[in-house]
């Protein structure tokens, strides 16, 4: 699976092509997922172009992407630095009414088992997020209702492409210390959830080719990375989207020949 993740906490600046309004993001999940993303990660912004949790921000990016490309699972952004109190985020989730699929939690914030705890209340699926380099593997281990995640992500917040890699071997390692057999969650046995490699800026493209060797989910987009493989900058979401695709050995539908597909930690 390869998500598309849309803009993240980057300025304007940074790529002209960068959806903030919620209509942007609509039209650039639309232009995704016709080049092959099978899932959406986006950071709601407010008027004044800032990440928000706020329901009436919230609210309107999800239902403009959610229109823009319907039966595909929509996420959003818990992280911090769009709340500092863990408390207001948790509360913030609870007044969402155009509830996402699902919400990305970093395990390594203060209060985040509280935020994801408000997310299970709501109906909201949990992306674990795992940074490398930080407590959170062993934090998301000792949550009691961690089998119940929808999936893990491993970050890797690593930028130098002639490191990236050997950093997310040392993550997945730390993630394999837990040895349940990976699969959906359920009470028999209280198997791992899924697991999403990414890795971000000069890291983002190594890391991928990692995730591809590994048969792990994937994402890419202007949150994590502005330059398609070779160096050129990327026009836009859907460009990078058909760049990873290709790289993976994946058609536009995201399908990998059976014979090329494997999964391990």
């Amino acid at each position: 699976m390869l998500q598309v993740c849309l803009n993240g906490a980057r300025e304007r600046s940074a790529c002209e092509a960068l959806p903030v309004a919620a209509r942007e993001l609509g039209d650039a999940a639309a232009e995704a997922v016709a080049a092959g993303a099978a899932d959406i990660h986006l950071h709601p912004r407010d008027d004044d172009g800032r990440d928000t949790m706020e329901p009436a921000f919230v609210d309107a990016a999800v239902a403009a992407v959610r229109s823009a490309a319907p039966g595909v699972p929509v996420g959003v952004t818990t992280g911090a630095w769009t709340e500092p109190d863990p408390l207001r985020r948790a509360a913030l989730v609870r007044s969402w009414s155009v509830l996402p699929d699902h919400a990305s939690v970093n395990w390594h914030e203060e209060g985040a088992e509280a935020v994801a705890e408000a997310l299970l209340d709501t109906g909201v699926r949990i992306e674990a997020g795992v940074f490398s380099g930080t407590d959170a593997a062993a934090r998301l281990r000792a949550w009691p209702h961690a089998h119940r995640v929808l999936r893990v992500l491993a970050e890797v917040t690593d930028p130098d492409p002639g490191t990236a890699r050997d950093t997310a071997c040392r993550l997945l390692d730390e993630l394999a210390g837990d040895r349940r057999p990976a699969g959906p969650a359920g009470p028999a046995g209280r198997p791992r959830p899924r697991l999403l490699l990414h890795g971000e800026d000069g890291g983002a493209w190594p890391v991928l080719r990692l995730a591809a060797e590994r048969g792990l989910d994937a994402r890419i987009g202007l949150e994590d990375v502005l330059l398609l493989p070779d160096g050129a900058p990327a026009a836009d979401n859907a460009a990078l989207v058909r760049a990873a695709l290709r790289l993976m050995g994946c058609d536009a539908s995201g399908s990998r020949p059976a014979a090329g597909r494997r999964s391990r930690w």
